[in-house]
């Protein structure tokens, strides 16, 4: 995708790729307490959270209240320290024994890495950490799980990925605005030529052709999980693209790319936002940014099939609990403070992003029915996958990502050639301890 938000967010997991070759696995220290004591203890904590202006704001917000109610128990707040990416300087924090309590900010893509560093608390060693996750995600939480069967990260809020597109631009070209022809991928890829070849818009979509890792949860991902009802890229152990439905959605995009419907350079903006891409794949942070100033509608992510219900890419962040922390009983207690009912509230109204709630249409009706653009979200936001939760998971996505750029966007080698090998390797990558 475009250079944009979403894109700004996943950048700072670029150098993440260092983590693992770079930061020796060690646990963060407890201080003076054993595991066991800090379990329970209580008392004073540090938490991060990140630079986004309005999580900021819920952030401070949030303390606040807290702090009002716990005078004993106070949590001292701040933004994550600046550095080359947000992963990495965790990591570092890890490394040093100086990670916070709480870090409302976590990656799914890099619990793996800080958990070989052994700078993670697993959530279910409190008595009752399964089952406060289980209530309030439901069986979305199975994807968070780790290799070892507990689970290190709580699933906070997501982003589910869905296709917007230019009303204008569409009415343009000739097409229906307000049924576009976008239910399934061979109806995207006629829409698609009809958009270009009526001169409407340069290229009817601009996915990013870059050959970061994370690049392909904006491209080949969301039609992925469309095109499988929910399946992730690694499952049991195994790769799982190397398949007809694999293979669809990426000859879909080598049609794209091959008659020039989409761009093999970086766009350097926001391709959507100036008319110069008809669609783009995007989430509810998109609304803000493209309200008043694009005409938009919004459609789920189609498959090769129609289908009722369409799953999709999660763009999820997540919170977890660093092993360096001394009073981890009152992290507990003020991780699930800071994802209650009236919180995950607070979050949706102030920041637009999804709380991973089962309940999430119903218990914020109201909000819902005042804010109708946000509601397919709301309802994609229950069917959504997330990136594996394995070993090596970032050298995973960069070795999809280099045979997508190789075979689908460049043709430099087919995609029966490319999807096997690189399916080889992920096995193997997976397998690792």
């Amino acid at each position: 995708m475009k250079r944009t938000k979403t894109t700004a967010r996943v950048l700072s997991m670029a150098t993440i790729l260092v983590l693992g070759s770079t930061l020796a696995a060690c646990g963060g220290g407890g201080g003076s307490k054993s595991a066991s004591d800090a379990i329970t203890a209580k008392g004073p904590i540090k938490i991060w959270y990140s630079n986004n202006q309005f999580e900021v704001k819920w952030g401070k917000e949030m303390v606040a209240a807290w702090n009002a109610a716990h005078p004993d128990q106070k949590i001292d707040a701040q933004e994550i320290p600046a550095g080359k990416s947000s992963e990495e300087t965790i990591g570092a924090a890890i490394t040093a024994g100086t990670a916070p309590c709480l870090v409302f900010n976590t990656a799914p893509v890099a619990v793996p890495q800080f958990q070989k560093q052994g700078g993670l608390v697993a959530l279910d060693s409190f008595p009752d950490g399964a089952q406060y996750i289980a209530d309030r995600t439901g069986d979305l939480a199975n994807q968070y799980k780790s290799a070892d069967g507990k689970i290190y990260q709580l699933p906070w809020k997501s982003n589910p990925v869905v296709l917007f597109y230019n009303k204008a631009i569409f009415k343009k070209a000739g097409l229906d605005p307000e049924k576009p022809k976008l239910g399934t991928e061979s109806e995207l890829v006629d829409t698609a030529r009809t958009i270009v070849k009526s001169g409407a818009a340069p290229k009817a979509i601009w996915p990013s052709p870059a050959s970061d890792y994370f690049q392909s949860w904006f491209d080949f991902y969301p039609f992925y999980a469309a095109n499988t009802q929910g399946k992730q890229l690694v499952q049991d152990g195994k790769a799982t693209f190397d398949t007809e439905q694999g293979k669809q959605v990426a000859n879909m995009f080598a049609t794209l790319y091959k008659e020039n419907l989409a761009s093999k350079e970086v766009y350097q903006g926001d391709s959507f936002a100036e008319g110069k891409a008809a669609m783009s794949l995007a989430g509810p942070w998109a609304i803000a940014s493209y309200k008043g100033k694009v005409d938009f509608g919004v459609v789920p992510v189609p498959g090769a099939q129609p289908q009722d219900k369409s799953y999709t890419f999660s763009d999820a962040k997540n919170v977890a609990i660093y092993s360096a922390c001394k009073n981890q009983g009152t992290a507990w207690e003020v991780l699930k403070f800071a994802t209650s009912k009236d919180e995950d509230g607070k979050l949706l109204a102030e920041t637009g992003q999804m709380p991973m709630r089962k309940d999430l249409t119903t218990t914020y009706a109201d909000y819902f029915t005042k804010n109708p653009l946000y509601k397919q979200f709301a309802d994609q936001a229950s069917r959504t996958v997330e990136v594996p939760n394995v070993t090596n998971s970032v050298q995973i996505w960069q070795t999809f990502r280099d045979a997508w750029n190789k075979s689908v966007i460049f043709a430099n080698q087919s995609i029966d050639d490319a999807f096997k090998a690189a399916a080889d390797k992920i096995d193997s990558l997976a397998s690792q301890k």
